[in-house]
């Protein structure tokens, strides 16, 4: 395997000598983002990678720095609770050669909209905990008022002694 510096030498990721460009498998990406290779398949399917394939009938998937990026980018969009349609989106447009004024604007509107709604459920969530809160305190009230106070006997006992 010919490596060039400073470039990613992950375990199977091969530097191919014409084009000097670095290439992973399948594998490779797999294990290196903790993912199945089925989970990458359907990523492809979705059309967020576009692997080269060589081999007899197509069978190896051949992966470029381009497609372990837009891979990378891919988890970091579902990390932010976006679709991975809206994240083929923005990906999408970050590649076309168009001005990144719209492209960024569309982004923002996206976050918003999900920022906006974990703030929904973020709101929730405190609303049932206090509920929770209160029934706690509620059953703690009730338990207290129904046990009696242990009788310590041995105490008791030993004062009367003295």
């Amino acid at each position: 395997m010919l490596k060039a510096p400073g470039l990613a030498t992950g375990a199977g990721c091969r530097l191919h000598r014409m084009r000097m460009a670095t290439t992973y498998t399948i594998s490779d990406l797999a294990k290196e983002f903790d993912l199945t290779t089925r989970a990458m398949r359907f990523y492809e399917d979705m059309g967020l990678l576009q692997p080269k394939r060589e081999g007899p009938g197509g069978r190896n998937r051949i992966y470029s720095a381009r497609d372990r990026t837009r891979l990378k980018l891919t988890l970091r969009a579902k990390r932010l609770g976006l679709s991975l349609t809206e994240a083929k989106e923005i990906i999408d447009t970050y590649e076309s050669p168009r001005d990144t004024v719209p492209q960024l604007r569309k982004f923002l509107v996206i976050l918003d909209g999900h920022k906006r709604q974990i703030e929904e459920q973020m709101a929730d969530l405190q609303a049932n905990l206090e509920e929770i809160k209160a029934h706690e305190r509620e059953a703690r009230a009730l338990l207290a008022k129904t046990e009696k106070p242990p009788v310590r006997t041995h105490r008791l006992a030993a004062e009367k002694a003295l």
